[in-house]
């Protein structure tokens, strides 16, 4: 028997179908063919012709099988898509971070540090927990796509109040979360890297008769900064100066430290023996980095508390417009 075009199409379609439907489904899908070729031929076409153009707009025959069988083509569906994007802006934006930096101040202090076996491990560490989360919390949705338990209390019911509020500039609970997070990780770290973990520390322990001390208020003060524009709900020039007059203290007094050789432990040999000096490729690095973040950090909250002060529209993100919000 000669298998015809028809014939390859509907044995690909019933392939992916359940045994006990693919009889029901093979006369069913027969019979549409027919009557669509039928109809074409009498409209003119030749039955070659005919055959191929229907079968070209019925589509992707396992595509088609996936509907006769009720089978979902998607991953996960639109119910479900908000509260799982939702977690993972969450995971990637504040569990990622977090995990990194631990990773890396874990490493700093092991016994045979490098600078080297510290930037692999943040790669690693960076590259394994984003796809284990991105992985396990998709195949978790997935399951729930598929199964339904667990769906209600997910999707949750809707009201007014779940609303995000588009206030001009006040910073949101995401932002204001992360504002806090780096200041006390960055706290952390310094005290960690000092007092735990190794008999050498990577930064200058000299400095704290006064250097490290005068950091950590500094830092710290990027949280009560943060606090005060969360509450306060809107950007001003006041808030400007005062991010201006603390980003700035900071990044200089990292500046001095970075230039005058005053920052990392004279006594730390986990910068190796390369041929290349190390430790100063590293200082003109995190210098261009401390200046480049300082100014931007003050343009971009100046550039917030002018646009609020004048009344300008604003972004509001994911609408790809911007609108005059009060």
């Amino acid at each position: 028997m000669t298998t015809t075009l028809v014939d390859r199409y509907v044995y690909t379609a019933l392939r992916r179908v359940p045994e006990q439907q693919r009889a029901d489904i093979d006369r069913e899908l027969r019979a549409s063919i027919d009557d669509a070729v039928d109809a074409r031929v009498e409209a003119g076409e030749s039955r070659e012709a005919a055959i191929e153009t229907t079968l070209l707009e019925l589509g992707d025959p396992d595509r088609l099988a996936d509907s006769y069988a009720g089978r979902r083509n998607f991953l996960i569906g639109p119910e479900l898509y908000g509260v799982w994007r939702r977690i993972m802006m969450m995971l990637f934006t504040t569990i990622l971070p977090i995990v990194v930096v631990a990773v890396a101040v874990i490493e700093l202090f092991a016994d045979d540090v490098t600078v080297g076996s510290v930037i692999g491990a943040i790669v690693t560490s960076t590259i394994g927990v984003s796809v284990h989360m991105a992985f396990w919390t998709t195949g978790v949705f997935a399951v729930i796509e598929r199964t339904g338990l667990g769906q209600a209390e997910l999707k949750g019911k809707w009201s007014l109040a779940d609303l995000p509020k588009y206030e001009r500039g006040a910073l949101s609970r995401l932002d204001f979360a992360g504002t806090l997070v780096w200041p006390v990780l960055a706290i952390a770290a310094l005290v960690l890297q000092q007092f735990t973990f190794t008999d050498e520390p990577l930064l200058d322990p000299a400095n704290w008769s006064f250097w490290w001390p005068a950091l950590i208020v500094l830092t710290a003060l990027k949280g009560v900064w943060a606090l005060w524009v969360y509450r306060l709900g809107r950007w001003t020039r006041q808030v400007a100066i005062v991010n201006a007059v603390q980003s700035v203290a900071t990044g200089a007094l990292m500046v001095y430290l970075l230039a005058t050789d005053k920052f990392f432990n004279p006594a730390f040999t986990g910068f190796g023996d390369a041929d290349v000096d190390l430790r100063s490729w590293i200082t003109v690095v995190v210098i261009a980095g401390v200046v480049l973040g300082s100014l931007y950090d003050s343009f971009d909250v100046a550039r917030k508390a002018e646009q609020a002060r004048k009344g300008l529209p604003a972004r509001v993100p994911g609408t790809g417009n911007t609108y005059s919000i009060g």
